[in-house]
């Protein structure tokens, strides 16, 4: 083992001296390659002079932004740090009043000028990450999730918080308020249906909660760049994950907490956030502005005061975080309680789920955001088994934060969310992966959504060397569990009585997340001649040349820093890994055996489930509704697998009113999208010959062939779905319907999909064509 360590070890400093080499390779191209044109000695001197004029401007510019920045934070500061919204709002409800009080409000986003939402539609509230830094970030600039959901005519409610805990707040009790909010949400708006619940990053899996303790006041929840599985990833990818260990657990969060008088600066948080990309961090973000020093201040200025916000936790909040979900995992193993004997379940959740993952992130991978799928369910059978519908919409590179405030990722799959929301609970149970696609049509975009029915097992893709390197994990767990008792039993009552409030505010003021702010800034007597030298600058600006020797040196030497810092990053983190299973791998194998033993579960057999078994007892049941929600799932099950958003809006224009399930509440409409589903999965040839028992007066069958009638020709279909049509009408038309259904087979297979299932649009003739074929090849009785 200490062998297959070592070579892993070496091959990831392999990598990283061979990415460094690379970087310089690309980085001294343009020197190697010579300049453009012969330079003079004469040329060189003005080149210089040019350029050390401009970079002295640039300088002086540089720092006057950050004395801005610093400006921005101490106003910032003083105001009590409000929420950074870029949208008026007014506040409804302050979680500070209530019974179990929590820095927690809801407040109503004021639509701008030439926005007009509709109090009847369904309403969306957005809870955004409290994780070190502030609120807003869902709608910190007009092209974001609260601008996409109020252009589509939402109503938008925003949750926020304050800087610092009330006294003895828990998780449990921020749960308590958010699900509180949704109640008074739904008051507001009694006639629409529950509201979209949007979650961003730690608010993602805040919102999970409020809907496994309080799963009828939850509609459809979104969850964007939300950890849910924290031990998983990537080996050599996502080394956030190995923190938890190294550190020893949870044991530093009690001893800043305690530090902190029993609060937890949010700042230490933002500080592991930097520590993953330190050439971005130190080098990168200053660079850019540096070089772009006459168009960058504004958008660096903007982010900052959001990034520089810190707001506090309680000491019992962050400690439930830590102990069930960045060391023990147990939110995903349904163990994580929120009160005693009582833990979160998931699997109470009933309304759909929309996951949003991206393959750029370092910091939610898309193994932390999806991999909690797998750990509740098992298998596919086992997730519809549930009832449980979940989308999958994984972006190809944005990072992080991208996911929340890039304006492209708004416009393009935020407000594809907010389409898809409206259709999303008339999804049959079961897995299914959302990719937006992109036409141009006369010279503007257009986006449209195709779901693809996907496997459970299917995530497994995610992982390069499968989920056994998450074993140490669980040694990590225990020896968490040893230190963290022991520094409550011997230093704890130690230290926290030595620590007063007022130390602690002191000590914040001066952790290096704070003072790069404040020393930069006024309170500096230093920088006092700044601004007019900064003034001076920008009226006498002088540009360099861009193709000059000397800025082509600049940003040689600028692409040499970055990849040394990078180079660091690779080095460090494949030491911090190597370390991390050298301690904590032996300790997991005699773990690993005794849970394997533990858990030698038999398969689950899906007809068995309660909700299974009592559908496959009524499948001669049911409504004309019931019929016609069967008759569609019949014709999907022999498709492709695919959905387009474009096709569903196209039905539900054709005959979306004559169905009934729109007239209907959610849930009861859901119900019956269930229960048919588990019939036609399981039993597709029994609900097909059961058809006409469900539509059982000529009122019904004229009905339903009228509406297969709109649809002809207007939406996509594949060979089998003709045929599976044709058979319908044969046996809807036929006037001894249920007779004949009992006496005769049906010739249509819907166990297989056709190998050859390409969709095309589906002909009047061709499909009554095929119907008369049928009857006339048809066994005689």
């Amino acid at each position: 083992m200490q062998v297959k360590f070592a070579q892993v070890y070496q091959e990831r400093c392999l990598g990283a001296f061979q990415r460094y080499a690379e970087a310089l390779k690309s980085a001294s191209e343009p020197w190697l390659e010579g300049p453009a044109r012969p330079v003079t000695p004469v040329d060189l001197w003005r080149d210089a002079s040019a350029y050390w004029l401009d970079f002295t401007q640039r300088s002086i510019l540089f720092w006057d932004t950050l004395r801005q920045r610093g400006n921005n934070w101490l106003e910032h500061e003083k105001a009590g740090k409000p929420p950074l919204l870029d949208f008026d709002w007014e506040m409804i409800a302050d979680a500070r009043t209530f019974e179990h009080p929590a820095n927690y409000a809801l407040v109503r986003i004021v639509p701008p000028d030439g926005v007009e939402t509709d109090p009847d539609r369904r309403p969306f509230v957005i809870i955004d990450p409290r994780a070190g830094h502030g609120p807003g970030i869902g709608g910190f600039k007009q092209d974001s999730q609260v601008g996409v959901a109020l252009k589509a005519g939402h109503p938008v409610y925003f949750v926020i918080f304050f800087p610092e805990p009330m006294p003895g707040q828990t998780l449990a009790d921020v749960s308590r308020a958010e699900a509180d909010f949704l109640r008074i949400v739904g008051e507001r708006h009694p006639k629409t249906r529950k509201p979209v619940v949007v979650g961003n990053c730690q608010g993602g899996w805040a919102s999970m909660l409020v809907g496994a303790i309080e799963p009828d006041l939850v509609g459809p929840i979104v969850i964007n760049g939300a950890p849910m599985s924290y031990w998983a990833g990537n080996d050599g990818e996502n080394p956030m994950r190995y923190a938890g260990g190294i550190l020893g657990g949870t044991w530093p969060a009690l001893l800043a907490s305690d530090l902190g008088a029993g609060k937890f600066d949010g700042a230490y948080l933002v500080e592991n956030f930097e520590y993953l990309n330190p050439s971005n961090t130190y080098f990168d973000k200053y660079y850019t502005l540096f070089s772009k020093i006459d168009t960058e201040p504004e958008r660096f200025l903007e982010f900052e005061r959001w990034w520089g916000g810190f707001f506090l936790m309680g000491r019992d909040e962050i400690k439930w975080i830590v102990e069930n979900l960045f060391v023990g995992n147990n939110l995903a193993d349904g163990d994580a309680e929120w009160s005693e004997g009582r833990a979160f379940d998931l699997r109470a959740i009933k309304s759909p789920i929309i996951l949003f993952a991206s393959l750029g992130d370092n910091i939610t991978p898309p193994q932390q955001a999806f991999n909690w799928v797998a750990d509740l369910y098992p298998s596919t059978e086992a997730l519809k088994a549930n009832g449980q519908v979940i989308v999958g919409l994984m972006h190809k590179s944005v990072g992080h934060l991208g996911i929340f405030v890039s304006g492209a990722v708004a416009k393009r799959e935020h407000s594809q969310i907010v389409d898809l929301i409206e259709y999303i609970e008339h999804l049959p149970p079961g897995l299914y992966g959302m990719q937006v696609e992109e036409q141009k049509v006369d010279g503007s975009v257009r986006y449209d959504v195709m779901l693809t029915e996907r496997r459970v097992e299917d995530l497994q893709v995610l992982q390069k060397y499968g989920r056994k390197d998450e074993a140490p994990f669980k040694a990590v767990e225990a020896a968490s569990e040893t230190l963290a008792s022991t520094y409550e039993t011997f230093v704890h009552p130690v230290l926290a009585p030595m620590v007063s409030p007022t130390t602690a505010k002191v000590a914040r003021t001066f952790n290096p997340q704070r003072a790069q702010r404040w020393s930069v800034s006024d309170l500096n007597p230093f920088l006092w001649p700044l601004k007019g030298m900064a003034e001076m600058a920008r009226a006498n600006r002088t540009p360099r040349d861009n193709d000059g020797p000397t800025a082509a040196m600049e940003r040689w030497m600028a692409a040499v820093t970055s990849a040394s810092w990078d180079f660091y990053r690779d080095l460090r983190d494949a030491s911090v890994e190597n370390s991390f299973f050298r301690i904590y791998s032996p300790a997991s194998i005699g773990m690993a055996a005794q849970d394997k033993e533990a858990e030698a579960e038999a398969p689950i057999d899906i007809r068995s489930a309660p909700l299974v078994k009592e559908a496959l007892a009524h499948i001669e049941d049911g409504t004309r509704t019931a019929g016609l929600v069967r008759a569609a799932l019949l014709l999907m099950k022999v498709g492709t697998g695919r959905r387009r958003l474009s096709a569903m809006k196209r039905a539900r224009e054709l005959v979306g009113k004559d169905v009934g399930l729109l007239d209907m509440p959610t849930d009861d409409a859901r119900e019956i999208i269930r229960r048919q589903s588990y019939i036609v999965d399981l039993e597709p040839e029994r609900a097909l010959a059961a058809l006409p028992k469900l539509l059982r007066t000529p009122e019904d069958r004229r009905i339903t062939l009228d509406l297969l009638g709109r649809l002809e020709g207007r939406i996509e279909a594949n060979a089998q779905q003709v045929a599976l049509l044709g058979e319908i009408r044969r046996l809807l038309s036929d006037d001894r319907g249920e007779d004949m259904a009992k006496a005769e087979p049906i010739t249509v297979t819907l166990l297989e999909k056709d190998a050859d299932d390409r969709p095309g649009t589906m002909p009047r003739q061709r499909a009554t064509r095929r119907a008369s074929d049928n009857r006339r090849t048809r066994p005689s009785s």
